[in-house]
């Protein structure tokens, strides 16, 4: 079962995953010699990323052997103001010491095809030998109301076997075009966090945590590391309808 942390609000979340991120770099360091991360875009990890581009995070002697990854990218320019990389550019890399040749990203202004074909060969040379991809020691995901995560939509595949897909199409009436890993490359992290806050959650959250299986149309689902743990960082307002027995600890 995922541990599930209940927040009164994004900025506490924010400074517990910030508290979280940190203790798990300083452990890959020590047992690994780097620590290997995968982001998410969009809003509710804004606050996450100020966070660890400020003292006390940015000062951090980890950073040098920090390795950047992400869970997907809309296929647009980096400067675009839905770039999940540009964000976390503008937010954090000028803030810490991270070797450039250790931010990987999906080079989103390419086509979703060849985008996904380039991050293949990114994350293959990053793998231990004979593996197409790294384990990564933290995994962040978020969760749409529709129950999909990373850009694994409902509807898709379950279980495709590349470890990045390119994604293209309509999704809720506007055109999709990105690329994301695969619950395969997922399913192999240490540590997943997921992060969903706002009331227009709950009764997706619900679903997803307390339902029944789905996987087909609540991707969120799909997420089960073998030999990880997944932690759910959620707000008051997003567990409003979960039961008790599924909040692990309710921080105020």
């Amino acid at each position: 079962m995922p541990s599930v942390y209940v927040f009164s609000d994004l900025s506490l979340l924010s400074q517990y995953a910030a508290a979280r991120f940190n203790g798990l770099a300083e452990q890959a360091l020590v047992e690994r010699g780097k620590f290997l991360t995968t982001l998410s875009g969009g809003s509710t990890p804004e606050a996450l990323f100020r966070l660890l581009a400020q003292p006390p995070y940015s000062d951090k002697p980890w950073w040098p052997q920090v390795h950047l990854f992400w869970a997907d990218e809309r296929c647009v320019p980096p400067d675009d103001p839905e770039s999940s990389y540009g964000q976390v550019k503008r937010l954090l890399l000028g803030s810490v010491q991270i070797p450039p040749a250790q931010v990987h990203r999906v080079f989103g202004e390419q086509d979703p095809a060849e985008a996904a074909a380039g991050y293949r060969r990114e994350l293959a040379a990053c793998a231990a030998p004979g593996l197409d991809c790294p384990r990564f020691d933290l995994v962040l995901l978020g969760m749409g109301t529709d129950g999909h995560t990373a850009s694994l939509f409902p509807g898709s595949a379950p279980d495709p076997a590349e470890s990045a897909l390119a994604v293209t199409g309509n999704y809720q009436d506007r055109p999709a075009r990105r690329v994301t890993l695969s619950p395969r490359v997922l399913n192999a992290a240490r540590q997943v966090f997921f992060m969903a806050v706002g009331a227009n959650k709950a009764d997706t959250l619900v679903k997803v945590l307390g339902g029944p299986p789905d996987e087909v149309n609540l991707p969120s689902q799909r997420i089960r590391p073998a030999a990880g743990e997944v932690t759910w960082l959620v707000d008051e307002a997003a567990a409003q309808k979960l039961p008790e027995t599924l909040k692990m600890r309710i921080i105020p």
